[in-house]
């Protein structure tokens, strides 16, 4: 090993320190270096470190940056560290009403029909259902109001709305309204000529399943009841759960 004293800066240089033992490597000044590698226990502390001097070309991340995702902690990935979305745009998502009344038969559950599109950003609202796209199960928040109408003098008694999932009734959201208070003098039936029923539910969907609404009306005389254009609608969309 050759050394060279440089007095007017106050150093010494040498030009190569061989490792004379392979165990222990060489030490200077508490600091252990060993096949070019710092290798004391503490070595590098927090106190060493210049402020803002660790960027993320410096961390050992899975995957590239994407503006708005957080970093997550991915243990089977690279250096167990990922950037992922911490949250969502809550899609799918769909909003639909009707642009004409809908005649429905008295006391009888019927698919209720919904040909005007708002919003429908995964094109999953068709043949009036909404199916769940591929890759978008999960749960979703859905909301239907129906405006529940007499014809003629058919005044109305009783309303109900039913979601469907694929093809059968479920208990959640199930709606029941009864418009047959009595007249404090007599028997007759209040003579209600609309009521709106609203109802709001979570509902698990897997790919390829689906969603329908229908609805119940009885009248006081028999007579056929509508389901209203205005006031009338459903929307729904993918809940997005921030653990």
């Amino acid at each position: 090993m050759t050394v060279e004293i440089d007095g007017a800066n106050n150093i010494v240089k040498t030009n190569t320190i061989s490792e004379v033992t392979s165990a222990n490597g060489v030490t200077v000044d508490g600091l252990n270096i060993k096949d070019s590698k710092l290798v004391t226990a503490n070595s590098v502390i927090q106190t060493n470190i210049t402020d803002q001097a660790i960027n993320e070309a410096k961390m050992q991340i899975s995957n590239a940056p994407t503006n708005g995702y957080a970093l997550t902690a991915q243990s089977g990935n690279t250096g167990g560290m990922t950037w992922a979305s911490v949250g969502g745009d809550n899609t799918p998502r769909f909003s639909v009403s009707k642009s004409q009344a809908q005649t429905i038969t008295n006391n009888t559950t019927t698919k209720i029909t919904f040909n005007t599109e708002y919003l429908d950003t995964n094109n999953a609202f068709a043949s009036d259902k909404f199916t769940c796209p591929s890759g978008e199960g999960g749960q979703y928040f859905m909301t239907m109001k129906l405006l529940f109408w007499k014809n003629s003098a058919n005044f109305l008694k009783d309303v109900e709305i039913s979601p469907y999932l694929n093809g059968g009734a479920i208990s959640l959201g199930n709606g029941n309204g009864e418009a047959n208070t009595s007249f404090i003098m007599g028997s007759t039936y209040a003579q209600i000529t609309q009521m709106n029923m609203i109802t709001s539910f979570i509902v698990t969907l897997s790919e390829n399943n689906y969603v329908e609404c229908y609805a119940k009306a009885l009248t006081v005389d028999g007579g056929n009841p509508a389901i209203y254009s205005y006031y009338t609608n459903w929307s729904g969309f993918k809940l997005i759960w921030l653990n």
